[in-house]
């Protein structure tokens, strides 16, 4: 969809259309990318009709993702073949353009210009530069900036615009992704693990903070791997990397809880394998951090685990869910499927069924498995038919369907603290911005802001709540 900014308006500015894709993490890129834009007199507007430059900031994590991306692209083509402004330029950025930049520059000609991930950064002189009289004259094709190796990382001071609402952030502590998972070409695109330091992250969360924002939420592609990469450089290759000592994700943890101010900090997109009891322990006694792990799973099989090298075993997982249980009182689990991975059996698909009704995650999703070009599993035997994969995620959200219902009623009657994002809709701190469930006011409150409230009844998944203040 198209995305809103506060940016003031500036006399004889150019303008940016912006139609971002995919993850929160993508929504960082987009952010930057604008801030740049903005530093070298660009304005974001909401109406693309009026742009001089219209970007689709693109997903091409898995194949839906990447069909919704191709059709945003023509959309976009379409719209300004039909009344936009003279001389608008379609620019495409994101995840698919820095995957596929030359062979799209060869199948799309309707595009202007492809830019990578690093190029976010200089967003400001890339769209000068297609803009200017000089490659206007040039022709040729496309314009493509596209490096060959992701290696950015944002710091404390990138400028930015942010496209959340003001209570809500996204904070990006790391980039890339160091792990092997055989369904997935994210290392391909994104590069190597590389985390911020400390100080940057606090000094960020300082200013968003004193600015009001209400939920910081911790993103990165592995947050349970932040740091580590900082400490094996400082061990050097043949250490073993001591997480405790490491600039790793617990004293992350402790250093946000000590900023001053009333915010939850929530932890996102995190990876079984790094889990530790030190890492349990800096959430429990944190009070500012949300009690709420994201930590997709993908299956729990050991024969799928091992296929999709997750680096994980059925016994880990279900020991590591016990601890989380009992370290952090009140913890909310979501966590994410995958069915109809290469090789995956009916029984293979009942243990994961099995293990759903066992285990009762209070926020879980499920997906199809996904035929990516270039991962290992792509070459795998045994591939499965279409139709098993979605009789296969039926099944399993029904059965999730079932425990999440059963889950909404035991809130019912109970006293809790909801943040608003309007004034009739709200979350708890179980309930992450845009995948989770909401909370449904019974009248309006203050928008952006803590409220208490008694749970009055539930609406499917959501909440009904009756707030307590007069």
């Amino acid at each position: 969809m198209t995305l809103q900014s506060s940016v003031q308006e500036a006399t004889q500015s150019r303008k940016i259309g912006l139609i971002s894709l995919g993850c929160a993490k993508n929504l960082v890129d987009a952010e930057i990318l604008l801030g740049d834009a903005k530093r070298h007199g660009y304005e974001l507007t909401s109406e693309t009709d009026e742009a001089d430059v219209v970007l689709v900031n693109t997903c091409g994590f898995i194949d839906p993702a990447k069909e919704e991306s191709i059709g945003a692209i023509l959309e976009a083509h379409r719209r300004r073949l039909h009344g936009a402004k003279s001389g608008q330029k379609l620019v495409v950025g994101g995840c698919l353009s820095q995957r596929y930049s030359s062979d799209l520059a060869v199948q799309l000609p309707e595009v202007d210009a492809f830019m990578g991930l690093d190029e976010i950064k200089n967003a400001g002189s890339f769209f000068d530069r297609l803009l200017d009289d000089e490659h206007q004259e040039r022709g040729g094709g496309a314009l493509v900036e596209v490096s060959r190796r992701a290696a950015y990382i944002p710091d404390y001071d990138t400028p930015r615009v942010r496209l959340t609402a003001a209570h809500t952030a996204y904070v990006k502590i790391a980039e890339g992704c160091n792990h092997p998972c055989s369904f997935c070409v994210i290392p391909r695109m994104r590069g190597r693990h590389r985390s911020r330091t400390i100080e940057s992250v606090v000094k960020e969360v300082e200013g968003l903070v004193a600015s009001g924002v209400k939920e910081i939420n911790l993103i990165s592609q592995d947050t349970t791997y932040y740091g580590m990469d900082l400490w094996e450089e400082k061990a050097g290759p043949r250490q073993p990397v001591d997480e405790a000592r490491g600039p790793g994700l617990p004293a992350l943890l402790d250093a946000l809880g000590a900023i001053p101010g009333e915010f939850w900090i929530r932890l996102l997109y995190t990876h079984p394998a790094h889990w530790s009891d030190d890492m349990i322990s800096a959430i429990a006694r944190n009070p500012k951090v949300a009690r709420y792990v994201d930590m997709p799973l993908q299956h729990i099989h050991d024969e799928m685990l091992d296929s999709m090298r997750r680096e994980t075993d059925r016994g880990h997982i279900e020991r590591l869910i016990d601890r989380m249980r009992s370290g952090i009182p009140g913890l909310t689990i979501r966590t994410t499927f995958i069915v109809g991975f290469p090789g995956e059996s009916e029984e293979h698909f009942e243990s994961l069924l099995e293990f759903i009704t066992q285990r009762r995650f209070e926020r879980l999703g499920v997906f199809n498995y996904s035929r990516e070009e270039e991962s290992r599993a792509a070459k795998l035997p045994n591939q499965i038919h279409g139709g098993t994969k979605k009789r296969r995620h039926r099944e399993s959200m029904l059965v999730q369907r079932e425990i999440a219902l059963e889950l909404a009623l035991e809130q019912v009657g109970k006293e809790l603290t909801v943040l608003s994002d309007t004034p009739l809709l709200g979350r708890t701190e179980g309930d992450a911005p845009d995948v989770d469930c909401r909370v449904h006011f019974t009248r309006p409150v203050a928008a952006g802001a803590f409220h208490r409230v008694r749970i009055t009844g539930t609406r499917g998944y959501d909440l009904e709540a009756e707030p307590l203040e007069s």
